[in-house]
């Protein structure tokens, strides 16, 4: 079970829109829209369709791929300005669900009635993933639960773990679906989802991603700067992507977080794990020691680290994961929740590795697992390690895209300033890269994701006002811690 699992005040505003609002209703759309495929989140509003799109899109009259759209109709068509287009994140995560699921009432903030008003709410699930011509890797349920970042105690840990990926990455190449991966890239996802506004008679898209979701909607405005409206880009990733830069900085990520967790154990008592965050930061390290000698329930320390990165995403699983602490602490087996299917790593590993170019030689990788261990030491040596995309041998067809500034003004990034999973510093370069094209805002909180899912009130007014009035911060806004 070695796995890290990787699995959200009123200002000061100016005007920011360059290209115009959509027209009240849209040209007339192609799409035959239905019931929602098997699964997929039960509601009576959201209805789904079917888009075939081009494989390789040098050769558009070729073999073709089916994309799985959703919709949440907008009920007022007064108000409509457009259509707001979704993506969860990932890579591996499907989005067909992502629109209902935004509007669930018991989240922080669910997505407000103003902007469900004012846009048909789209999701899909990206080329490669769920209902969208799914890849396969093949994995075995030992591969699974073994993942990608095992922690490596020391350079006979990463040529082991070499040997590991070597396989998964033949596996994935040699699958029946190999012949998808050169074309399972975040530009091609981009490329789609134009597709999929051209079909809807839409003349521009508004998006709200999240996660890796942020490089997604990069790419989608650095690719058509024109035919995006409002661009939200929620806990960000850097202008690079999902690459090893992102994933190094995992370590980073929890280095961020971890305090919040200390102070939640340490002013519980009852999981006895501490008085004071230096014990609970202490025990850490106590329990991943003793747990990589003797495992408790299959859970080593590799594993232990992985829980507390994936647990710190949310300042609402803090309890599960001190129970969890606590229940190992006692050898007992904690109550643990969440699923990663085949396909989830899968696709992650055909967007990931397919995106960017990987280190090849094992010594870089160990290199890099001796300086993170010392410079990151709850995670560094995890996040570090070699993964699959060191042996990756079907690289896309076309160089990365390169985020600039070139286009309108009209993207906005939120960002936690303590987030574990898109931490502040690549955020950050994301922001310079995009230069005037947008501004950011960031909040005083914990955690992965700021609209809709987390609490801020003023960081989600800023984004709603964005999306339904088109104003913006003026410069760049902090927003102050708040009490949820």
């Amino acid at each position: 079970m070695k796995k890290i699992l990787l699995a959200a005040a009123v200002v000061a505003v100016a005007a920011t829109a360059v290209v115009p609002a959509a027209s009240a209703a849209p040209a007339a759309s192609g799409l035959k829209w239905g019931p929602c495929p098997a699964g997929a989140f039960p509601t009576p509003d959201l209805e789904c369709t079917t888009l075939p799109v081009p494989l390789d899109y040098r050769d558009p009259g070729g073999r073709k791929i089916d994309i799985a759209v959703s919709r949440l109709p907008g009920k007022h068509p007064e108000k409509r300005r457009g259509v707001l287009f979704t993506n969860p994140g990932g890579p591996g995560v499907e989005g067909l669900d992502y629109p209902q699921l935004l509007a669930i009432p018991s989240l922080p903030a669910p997505l407000p009635q103003s902007v469900r008003d004012q846009y048909d709410v789209i999701g899909f699930d990206p080329r490669g993933i769920g209902h969208s011509s799914p890849v396969t890797c093949d994995l075995t349920p030992e591969q699974q639960a073994t993942g990608n970042l095992p922690y490596a105690e020391g350079p006979a840990d990463v040529i082991k773990q070499a040997q590991v990926s070597k396989a998964v990455a033949r596996q994935c190449a040699t699958s029946g679906t190999g012949w998808m991966l050169p074309h399972v890239t975040t530009a091609n996802t981009a490329r789609d989802m134009d597709r999929i506004r051209e079909a809807l008679g839409e003349p521009t898209l508004s998006y709200l991603g999240a996660s890796y979701g942020t490089y997604l909607g990069a790419v989608y405005t650095t690719m058509f700067p024109r035919r995006g409206d409002k661009i939200v880009l929620d806990s960000n990733l850097g202008p690079g992507g999902y690459d090893i830069d992102a994933m190094r900085a995992f370590s980073q990520g929890l280095k961020d977080r971890f305090p919040d967790f200390a102070k939640f154990a340490a002013a519980n008592p009852k999981y006895g794990l501490g008085t004071t965050p230096a014990q609970v930061t202490a025990k850490f390290f106590e329990l991943a020691t003793r747990l990589e000698k003797a495992p408790v329930a299959g859970i080593d320390g590799s594993a232990f680290r992985g829980l507390a990165f994936s647990y710190s995403y949310g300042d609402a699983q803090f309890p599960d994961l001190a129970a969890a602490w606590q229940a190992l602490d006692k050898g007992e087996t904690p109550k643990l929740t969440g699923e990663i299917t085949e396909n989830m790593l899968a696709a992650r590993l055909a967007v990931v590795c397919t995106d960017s170019r990987w280190p090849r030689s094992v010594a870089t990788y160990q290199a890099n697992v001796a300086i993170d261990r010392i410079r990151y030491p709850m995670l560094g040596a995890a996040t570090a390690n070699i993964s699959p995309c060191a042996y990756w041998t079907t690289p896309a067809t076309e160089p990365k895209v390169r985020i600039t500034a070139n286009g309108p003004s009209n993207v906005l990034l939120v960002q936690n300033q303590r987030d574990p999973g898109t931490p502040l510093v690549n955020a950050r370069k994301l922001r310079a890269a995009f230069g005037d094209r947008a501004r950011m805002v960031t909040a005083d909180e914990g955690g992965h994701g700021v609209y809709v899912v987390a609490g801020n009130q003023c960081a989600n007014t800023a984004v709603t006002d964005f999306l339904v009035t088109g104003e913006r911060p003026a410069r760049d806004t902090f927003c102050a811690a708040e009490t949820h």
